[in-house]
């Protein structure tokens, strides 16, 4: 299978010798649903410039659709379109004056571009809107408008960076079956973004785990989750009937613990290292008067590898506040 991206020791330095992107290679391979995780700050938006030719490398060299970054950046643009986190829309002008416009800025041909604004509209089932105003669509709505507005110029390579922040439940499941239609139905390769690591988990072929600027993780959802599975390491959530800020503070300080993650009142997720880890868990709880309910050794999830691999959670929080216990036993947490 041939390659759309291919990246050979990409970096990225700025000024005061920060190394945003330290060293990258991988591959992205034609028509697969490539996932790029990372905590914040972690290198993915820099990363993403650079294969989008909006920001040059310091060192290395990228490949986007057969073509160098820095010495074919106008060829790289031709092939690639981008679902930036921000809507890149003009709310007064229709969906079809959107398109029409976007499809201009890429010289796409009058009557091409007509059919390919139709054909669009009717995949994401908004023909009926085409004449209305973007200001009065709905986010979902305006969403799926911005999705296919970095198709017009049919790219090869769809980035969608953070495609469904923000958006309800159903208008998330809405982008999420967009992106597997295009996917599977019109061939387009894809760069996926996202805090949202189940979606990742969903749709991603492959995913990347980027963190200080370097891939640490790469692998089919499957393969990551094995190598979790395989080790030491173990997930364990316990349901503790009269749980307190002093019971969650004597598991957090369990040297084989690495991370309690608080599911609500009475549930804890924990993330631990060694043979001996849910004995030592179990018995320090009891110890401390706790009435463990019950115990689950859980099969690990792209947040588990994703925790393994960074130490960190997606958003960088060492533990999720329990919504009913008081606010004075929170801070600690």
């Amino acid at each position: 299978m041939s390659s759309t991206i291919i990246t050979e020791d990409l970096t990225k330095v700025f000024r005061g010798n920060i190394r945003a992107v330290d060293g990258v290679s991988f591959e992205v391979k034609t028509g697969e649903i490539f996932g790029l995780l990372g905590p914040n700050g972690a290198g993915k938006s820099t990363l993403i410039r650079m294969l989008c030719t909006l920001t040059r490398p310091t060192s290395g060299r990228a490949q986007v659709a057969g073509f160098d970054v820095v010495q074919d950046a106008n060829e790289v643009r031709k092939h690639i379109g981008l679902v930036a986190e921000k809507m890149i829309m003009y709310n007064h002008l229709t969906a079809y004056e959107n398109l029409r416009l976007f499809g201009k800025l890429h010289d796409v041909p009058g009557e091409t571009l007509d059919k390919r604004i139709g054909e669009l509209l009717d995949l994401v089932g908004m023909s009926r809107w085409r004449n209305t105003r973007v200001s009065d669509f709905s986010t979902g709505m305006r969403q799926k408008i911005n999705v296919i507005r970095g198709l017009i110029h049919m790219p090869e390579l769809l980035f969608l960076d953070e495609p469904t922040l923000g958006l309800d439940p159903k208008s998330s499941l809405e982008i999420r079956e967009l992106t597997a239609k295009l996917n599977e139905e019109q061939g387009v390769t894809m760069i996926l973004t996202t805090h949202y690591l189940d979606e990742a988990d969903m749709l991603s072929k492959r995913v990347g785990i980027i963190d200080h600027g370097k891939i640490v993780a790469l692998g089919t959802p499957v393969e990551l989750k094995r190598r979790v599975s395989n080790s030491a390491a173990v997930v364990l959530q316990l349901n503790i009937s009269n749980l307190t800020a002093n019971l969650l503070s004597k598991v957090q300080s369990l040297e084989c613990v690495s991370r309690v993650l608080t599911e609500d009142s009475t549930e804890l997720k924990i993330h631990a290292n060694g043979e001996e880890a849910v004995d030592t868990i179990i018995d320090a709880v009891r110890s401390a008067g706790g009435r463990i309910s019950s115990i689950k050794n859980l099969e690990p999830t792209l947040e588990d590898v994703f925790i393994s691999t960074t130490g960190r959670e997606v958003e960088d929080k060492l533990v999720r506040e329990a919504p009913q216990l008081p606010r004075r036993w929170r801070r600690g947490f």
